[in-house]
């Protein structure tokens, strides 16, 4: 790696001090302000990180984040929502204070600019119990925003002297070695007197976004839902030019992306991109969070780089040996193999469903994969990586059987964790003997299995450890692997490795050739990984191009974090053992975990969604794969909502991607019969494709590094970029004026539709079908994905002057309230409450309610005609009103967040407050008179049906009060979602949660009820 930096550059400040505190190893090269490293970019862009693959990151933060990733460090919560507040909060402010101080001398007038990010970090400080902002000891995040307040604080007549909190901490951090020597390296320690910075604040563009210029994002988006601002890279006149002159160049006179060739081998030349995911185990049916995890993710990034003319193999099959499969077969009365058959059908017609596009999808229990994992075996036992010893196993005399460690459940011995396996804790991530498991139990039969010996074959880890640690280093420094699956490895390394058992007393798995354990097969894990190979000698008997072919082929692995060391610790050892040239992982990529509404998904309690229950929504299979991937847990574990589900369908794909792509092809079929019209580009025009150019550079950048969330949101910004030009522009009110309104109305028409064009092949990875149906409406060249996915990304006009589409119609369909409600409950299964209901002592019933068959007489309220009679409600629309209410808001809060202009954000404010009165007669309320900013509104008299004696008069309970208060309710809930999925400080998220807790409980008394405790996770009251 080679990080470039320039004197007086106050970015460079940042990057210096985390290089240094993260003590990552990096050429760093000194240049001039005007040198452009970026080679893509038409202005130079500093600090700049040119990584081993050739990327280069231009973004200060980006490359801080890069660096951690790199040490192997994984940023917390708080750390990562402090570095998104630097960048989006304090460095924009920090920027302008400069350009005031240093090149206007306005130093008094900076209060202005300073006071709110400063406050914020004072008061920040101040509540905090620790010397730092996140720990007792120094993290990154003091680091990165020490780093950006240094030119300020460093002058004492900029500071307020209120803000003691603050300088303290700046003084704590200052004393740091890698913070003075950056500050030393970039601005000789003179902060704002130094020449350097001045040198270059008068190289740099004004900090006010002025008409020629378009504020961009970092290479690096947060993972916030609207992928926020980076706030420092500025696209400068030149820079938009640029993208307009890459417009202009249209279609090149490419091939289209050419039809797939089976068998599909490595060609000299290109790059060889080899794709698998974690082989399902045949045994079950795939969950959601499965799917995700890995075949999903991987057929995103594999069908990117097709669409790129990367030569790309995708394999995956199903694992089918083990005790898992054995005791299914029990189960079912079936043979092993006749399971095998049954549920590997099932997972090849699952993934179909989803539109997961394997090159080859194939099995474990075949003759490839006996002969292949025999062949590494001797291979190993021949170099002497091959132990034997005396296990002791756990046996059920219940079941007659030794026990697999995946059938064994006790107490973590590491951290005490009561739902340990006996291979692995979920919790601590700790490799278990299921020997070590306190409390062992069968998880067949629950009983206590007892502990018996047996001679087992073991692989010498330790044997191999210095080998695999000059792998790794070499492998997780040029490779894109995850922050977690680097952390994983690291700390099994750390820990030292031991030998690892690679036999069980099973009969369904691949038979150990040694006669002296002829009665045994491989351990799954050994086994399992090995399945790659097998399946792709299935597919070609030219397999070994693929697989021992390291000089040019990449190897890249999907999986959940669970699998991390088993593919990047045994699986590649047994590899480096056998000593045969073998293809070892380049970028190993793993997620967290996905719950299901906040729990876990559960077959047997019919909690979740599972692989075939999916068609069976209703909801098509492109809409389920951009939900998935729009919440794919790359950083932290992330949960399926079902209301979510409906927000980002109705918000996100119907009203944002779906509505701009549709306006677009309807313009030019209503307005210009089908033809795109003529387009004369105005400098407005020019920003929006510089904008739109930049997005597809980044959707480029984060997708060539397997960042997919992130790369999508690129997409949708597109669109919001899309509609805000279309709005702002009005074509369709341009088309009935004069001929230049009309000439306007068709350069708009004509940029919208191309905008649209270029947003079918960025989709093309998340959502095929959709993709493929914008293309057909549009009449899309075909050589169009291969022009715009060039290089780092071109923007041009693919649709040009006279190009005929085709019949253009809606992509999506609203998700309604009512039919998310009944999905909610259909998937639901046992939910929680009704556990806690359970759990709770029953009191002694009466005669009444000891009769099954007796029914509780309704109470006059309870009646449909009786609730009518109170207040007139209709619950039926107000669920649908509460719902487009919710939509209408994210709606609002979009707009503002992109800073539209006032009377396009007014417009949907004034559809907002229709709703919300609209919801308030469907709820049988009198809507009250909306409270404008600084006016006063009078009050309504109170119906009598409002008044709290009439409501308890109809059933002892407060209705009015009770409406008011669902609705708050929701509304809290939807906070405290919302701030979980920011990463919001546990703090901040227990301070909703407990206002909620509040909420319901008023609920409950304005319902006449009597609130029940409150149960907290692990602890009883």
């Amino acid at each position: 790696m080679k990080l470039f930096v320039s004197d007086g550059n106050p970015h460079c400040v940042k990057v210096l001090a985390v290089l240094e505190f993260t003590g990552v190893k990096c050429d760093v090269k000194h240049v001039n302000h005007e040198e452009r490293v970026v080679p893509y970019l038409s202005r130079p862009a500093l600090p700049a990180l040119l990584l081993p693959s050739g990327t280069y990151l231009f973004s200060p933060n980006s490359i801080c984040q890069y660096l951690i990733e790199v040490n192997g460090q994984e940023s917390s919560d708080i750390v990562n929502q402090w570095l998104e507040w630097e960048a989006t909060e304090l460095q924009p402010a920090v920027m302008q204070a400069l350009h005031m101080v240093v090149l206007q001398g306005k130093g008094a007038q900076t209060t202005r600019v300073l006071q709110g990010p400063l406050s914020y970090l004072d008061q920040s400080l101040s509540k905090r119990t620790t010397l730092f902002l996140t720990a007792e000891m120094v993290s990154v995040a003091d680091v990165v925003l020490w780093a950006a307040l240094y030119p300020i604080l460093s002058d004492s007549s900029l500071v307020s002297g209120n803000q003691t909190e603050l300088q303290h901490w700046f003084e704590r951090v200052g004393m740091l070695a890698a913070c003075g020597s950056a500050a030393q390296t970039a601005l000789h320690g003179k902060g704002l007197k130094a020449e350097s910075l001045k040198t270059y604040l008068q190289r740099q563009p004004s900090t006010h976004h002025g008409q020629g210029q378009v504020q961009g994002r970092g290479s690096q988006p947060c993972n916030s839902p609207e992928g926020d601002d980076d706030g420092d890279c500025v696209l400068s006149e030149e820079e938009i030019q640029s993208f307009a002159v890459t417009w202009g160049k249209g279609l090149a006179d490419l091939p289209m992306v050419p039809e797939r060739q089976h068998p599909i081998l490595p060609v000299e030349g290109k790059r060889n991109v080899l794709v698998t995911s974690a082989l399902p185990y045949v045994n079950n049916v795939p969950h959601l969070g499965n799917i995700i995890g890995c075949v999903l993710s991987a057929d995103v990034f594999a069908r990117y780089g097709r669409l790129r003319g990367w030569n790309v193999l995708y394999v995956c099959g199903t694992d089918e040996y083990g005790t898992a499969t054995e005791n299914k077969a029990r189960e079912e009365g079936l043979t092993a193999q006749q399971i095998c058959d049954k549920y590997h059908a099932v997972h090849a017609s699952i993934y179909q469903w989803f539109q997961v596009d394997f090159d080859f999808f194939g099995r474990t229990t075949t003759k490839k994969q006996t002969e292949i994992a025999q062949n590494i075996f001797w291979r190993l036992h021949e170099r002497g990586f091959l132990l034997e010893d005396i296990v002791e196993q756990l046996r059920c005399e219940a079941c007659q059987r030794f026990l697999a460690d995946r059938f064994v459940e006790g107490t973590c011995p590491y951290c005490s964790y009561p739902e340990a396996r006996g291979d692995q804790c979920d919790k601590c991530g700790k490799l278990i003997n299921a020997v070590e498991l306190r409390e062992p139990t069968c998880k067949v039969c629950s009983q206590t299995p007892v502990v018996q010996s047996s001679k087992h074959l073991f692989l010498d880890l330790p044997k191999l450890e210095a080998e695999l640690e000059q792998w790794l280093e070499k492998s997780t420094g040029s490779g894109d692997w995850t922050a977690n699956a680097k952390q994983i490895t690291r700390s099994w390394v750390r820990d030292g490795l031991k030998p690892r058992c690679i036999t069980r007393d099973l009969k369904w798995g691949t038979p150990v050739p040694h006669p002296d354990f002829s009665d045994k097969v491989f351990y799954v894990w050994f086994d399992a990984p090995i399945g790659y190979l097998s399946i792709t000698a299935n597919y070609t008997d030219q397999w070994e191009m693929w697989w021992k072919n390291p000089q040019q082929v990449e190897l890249y692995n999907f999986m959940a974090k669970d699998n991390v060391p088993f593919h990047s610790v045994v699986f590649p050892c047994s590899l480096l053992g056998a000593q045969d040239n073998y293809t070892l992982v380049n970028h190993l990529v793993a997620t967290e975990y996905l719950n299901y509404e906040d729990t876990k998904f559960s077959k047997s309690r019919g909690v979740g969604v599972f692989g075939d229950m999916a068609k069976d929504t209703g909801i098509p299979s492109d809409v389920w794969r951009f939900y998935l991937l729009y919440l794919r847990p790359e950083g932290q574990d992330s949960a399926f909502s079902w209301v979510d589900m409906a927000t980002k369908n109705n918000s996100e794909l119907l009203n944002n991607l779906g509505n701009f792509i549709n306006r677009a092809g309807m313009f030019v079929s209503k307005f210009f019969e089908s033809y795109v019209p003529a387009m004369d580009l105005q400098q407005e025009d020019k920003r929006l494709l510089a904008q739109v150019g930049w997005e597809l550079k980044q959707y480029m950048n984060l997708m060539d590094r397997v960042k997919i969330r992130d790369a999508l949101k690129c997409i949708l910004n597109i669109s919001r970029h899309g509609n805000q030009y279309i709005q702002v522009n009005e074509p369709w009110k341009k088309i009935k004026g004069d001929e230049t309104d009309r000439q306007r109305s068709g350069t708009v028409t004509g940029v919208s539709v191309n905008v649209a064009c270029l947003l079918s092949v960025m989709l093309q990875p998340y959502m095929p079908t959709v993709s493929q149906t914008i293309c057909q409406q549009l009449n899309a060249p075909p050589t169009v994905t291969g022009t715009m996915l060039q290089g780092t990304g071109n923007f041009v006009c693919s649709l040009p002057a006279g190009h005929h589409i085709g019949t253009v119609s809606p992509l999506f369909q609203k998700l309604e309230a009512e039919q998310i409600e009944s999905l909610k409950k259909r998937f639901g299964g046992q939910q929680p409450e009704e556990e806690e209901e359970e759990a709770k002592p029953k009191k002694p019933k009466t005669a009444a309610q000891t009769d099954v068959n007796a029914q509780p007489a309704p109470s006059p309220a309870s009646h449909p005609a009786a609730q009518t009679a109170v207040n007139g409600a209709d619950a039926e629309r107000a669920r649908e009103l509460t719902l487009a209410v919710a939509e209408q808001g994210e709606k609002v809060r979009t707009l503002k967040g992109q800073k539209a202009e006032k009377a396009v954000i007014g417009a949907e404010v004034t559809k907002l407050l229709e709703l919300k009165k609209q919801l308030s007669l469907a709820e049988g309320k009198h809507p009250e008179p909306v409270l404008i900013k600084g006016k006063k509104n009078a009050q309504p008299a109170p119906s009598p049906a409002s008044h709290p004696a009439a409501q308890t008069a109809v059933n002892g309970a407060d209705a009015e009060r009770a409406r008011e208060l669902t609705l708050a309710v929701a509304e809290q809930g939807e906070k405290v979602r919302t701030l979980k999925g920011q990463k919001a400080e546990k703090a901040v998220i227990g301070a909703e949660v407990t206002k909620l807790l509040e909420l319901k409980k008023q609920l409950s008394l304005a319902e006449g009820k009597h609130p029940e405790p409150v149960l907290i996770k692990g602890k009883k009251k």
